[in-house]
């Protein structure tokens, strides 16, 4: 059974800094992503790591130079490190995996697997 657990969110003040974890069960995948939805948005991409090796990585502009996705294969763990955290990061947000190799990473129909959500609120 597959199944990805993501932990790590939480509250913190404008400023702060929260890495989130999302562990993979079940197999291992050759991508992952993390997207987040706002109270009343839709869902909207963030970070994604491609590859074994996460040699490519791919960011939302709104993440670029404060998030950063990383991964852990030992662990079959990937990490979203997010720094000068704003009131308008809070979210929950997603941890997501993609088996084949190739396809754009920052559309969610391109995950065939999701966590449960993990909720990051920033207060200022």
């Amino acid at each position: 059974q597959v199944q990805l657990v993501e932990s790590g969110g939480g509250s913190v003040q404008a400023g702060g800094s929260l890495r989130l974890s999302c562990v993979a069960s079940g197999r291992t995948f050759n991508s992952y992503g993390w997207f987040r939805q706002a109270p009343g948005k839709e869902r909207e991409f963030v970070a994604a790591i491609r590859g074994w090796s996460g040699g490519s990585v791919y960011y939302a502009d709104s993440a670029k130079g404060r998030f950063t996705i990383s991964r852990d294969n030992s662990k079959n763990t990937v990490y979203l490190q997010m720094n000068s955290l704003k009131p308008e990061d809070t979210a929950v947000y997603y941890c997501a995996a993609r088996l084949p190799i190739g396809g754009d990473l920052t559309q969610q129909t391109n995950y065939g697997y999701w966590g449960q959500g993990t909720q990051v609120t920033v207060s200022s």
